[in-house]
């Protein structure tokens, strides 16, 4: 009981956050690709869920090596944050496409009445980890009982999905709020921190004493990194999303030929980004792009079980505001079949 409380309670601050996109979908109010004042040209703006980071190698390398203009697209890039409902942007035309951190969160749109679906999968499986230390490691989930882990507010789910995959009670882990800082885990206020494997910044202070175990590992299987668009993008436009996926699919295998390249290109469109660390991370980041799926499918494939086991994980716990989304509800392979001879086949 007490478990469905906790999901009871972040699935009403999601709905709450979610309610006036809800509105705007219902509405109708989608501006589609827009004409750019160049003749056949088409602006894309392309909505994130996050400041923009070395996630956004691929569009960066592509922009800059002319891939879009040659499909015909002009592309924006339009950094979120803590205060920019990204969902928002794209349901209502502002955005033509958008991409968020996590896979659930567009599951849980879609269960909200929000009109939108993946197209293709950034990251094949998601960085999400906890990091632990050697003189205190947490390798499995049964090690975090009777331990302290410190997680983000909007990744407790994703801890209660794994702990009732292994069918331990949210109660025997005490969970602690908190953000991205690794300070407390140094100094044993926590056992274990929550992260990205890719935030090389942040882990810095960990050192070899780092022990990582991650949620893809313990069975919650996660895309990250999701591109999205609307189910009216998808009818009336999808020769551009279709051109928008070729010229990012193209990008990314240039940054997996070029990745230090990559990197330059990157830190001078987004200055505020350090180097170093950049050049640290752009292996890691290459290694959740592309993968044996990667290889044998493309850049940005996908699979149907994937999904489908996330919906069912979801329901389970009760995560789900309307009726349980089905897989045509929140995916597509359409777009991915259909550029399938243009996207880098690289493990």
């Amino acid at each position: 009981m007490a478990l469905k409380q906790h999901l009871n309670t972040d699935r009403r601050r999601f709905v709450k956050g979610i309610g006036a996109t809800v509105g705007m979908a219902a509405a109708g109010t989608y501006l589609g690709f827009a004409k750019s004042a160049q003749a056949d040209t088409f602006n894309v703006n392309m909505q994130l869920g996050w400041i923009a980071s070395n996630g956004q190698l691929g569009e960066v390398a592509a922009d800059h090596l002319g891939y879009y203009e040659k499909e015909g697209l002009s592309l924006t890039i339009t950094p979120g944050g803590p205060n920019v409902d990204g969902v928002a942007s794209v349901a209502s035309g502002r955005a033509q496409v958008g991409q968020l951190s996590s896979s659930p969160s567009l599951m849980l749109a879609r269960s909200a009445g929000i009109p939108i679906k993946c197209v293709a999968a950034g990251y094949q499986q998601h960085p999400f980890t906890y990091f632990s230390l050697k003189k205190n490691p947490i390798k499995t989930p049964q090690d975090m009982v009777g331990k302290t882990i410190g997680t983000q507010g909007t990744a407790r789910i994703l801890l209660r999905a794994m702990l009732a995959k292994h069918g331990i009670a949210y109660d025997d882990v005490n969970v602690v709020v908190m953000g991205g800082d690794m300070g407390p885990l140094m100094n044993g206020q926590v056992d274990a921190v929550s992260g990205w494997q890719s935030n090389i910044n942040a882990l810095n202070i960990l050192g070899d004493q780092r022990v990582d175990m991650r949620l893809w590992d313990s069975g919650i299987q996660l895309y990250a990194n999701p591109f999205y668009v609307t189910d009216e993008t998808l009818q009336q436009h999808s020769d551009k999303v279709e051109a928008f996926v070729r010229a990012t699919a193209k990008g990314w295998g240039w940054v997996h030929a070029n990745p230090q390249k990559a990197v330059e290109l990157l830190v001078k469109r987004y200055p505020n980004l350090n180097v170093e660390s950049e050049r640290k991370a752009v292996d890691v980041i290459l290694k959740y792009v592309f993968n044996e799926e990667t290889k044998a499918g493309g850049w940005g494939t996908m699979k149907a079980v994937n999904w489908e086991q996330q919906i069912e994980t979801y329901a389970k716990l009760d995560q789900f505001k309307g009726d349980v989304p089905t897989l045509g509800d929140v995916m597509t392979l359409d777009i991915l079949e259909a550029t399938k001879a243009d996207r880098p086949k690289v493990g």
